[in-house]
């Protein structure tokens, strides 16, 4: 009889064992996948036509609040509260993306060369331009705001403009269409960068708010 219940009590320890394992796999199974996001747009992914004269620009890491640089989207979900979304990512982390996208947009705006990882032809001036992203808040389902302010700076002759822009873009809800609210967000800036610039290749003054 001892032997009987010896043999019972292991099967039995055997197939809660096997529940577990069961168990186990189907709560792997069910966690959700990991989805990657991108800043950089169709046409930031195209080729510049060239400019008749070369314009090459500098963009150098883009300041933002620490908490922003990370590769998870960080999302706003009370007045008091952010949300860091695991299951919801960057393709790189947000200050390289983000440094990524505003080059790329530049360049593809003013046919512009982006001369930061490399060399530009001897006397040939660049506009060095440092952006930081002062403000970034957003909140699903409702909008992305952001305050970007940048400082342009030639190269050749020291002339220069300190400029910045405030953005708000409506979301509705879903991660894509916040992706895309910052994508916008992101265009606006690119727009309001570019036009300093080529108000500065023209060699007239910059008119704008004062940082």
């Amino acid at each position: 009889m001892i032997a009987i219940t010896s043999r019972r009590r292991s099967r039995s320890c055997l197939l809660s064992v096997a529940s577990i394992s069961a168990a186990l796999l189907l709560a792997a199974c069910s966690v959700a996948p990991t989805r990657f996001y991108t800043l950089a747009t169709p046409s930031q992914l195209s080729t510049a036509k060239p400019t008749t004269q070369n314009i090459f620009i500098e963009v150098p890491p883009i300041g933002l609040p620490e908490r922003l640089a990370r590769p998870q989207l960080v999302v706003r979900s009370q007045n008091t509260r952010v949300d860091i979304l695991e299951q919801d990512r960057w393709s790189s982390s947000f200050n390289y993306e983000l440094r990524d996208a505003l080059a790329s947009g530049l360049a593809n705006r003013l046919g512009a060369v982006d001369v930061t990882r490399g060399g530009r032809p001897a006397g040939s001036p660049a506009y060095r331009i440092a952006i930081e992203l002062r403000e970034f808040d957003a909140v699903p389902g409702d909008k992305v705001h952001a305050l970007f302010g940048w400082t342009i700076t030639r190269s050749d002759n020291g002339r220069s403009a300190a400029c910045q822009l405030a953005v708000s873009e409506p979301v509705s809800a879903g991660m894509d269409a916040l992706v895309a609210g910052v994508q916008r967000a992101v265009a606006d800036a690119v727009t309001g960068i570019a036009g300093d610039v080529t108000t500065l290749a023209a060699g007239n003054p910059v008119q704008c708010k004062a940082m």
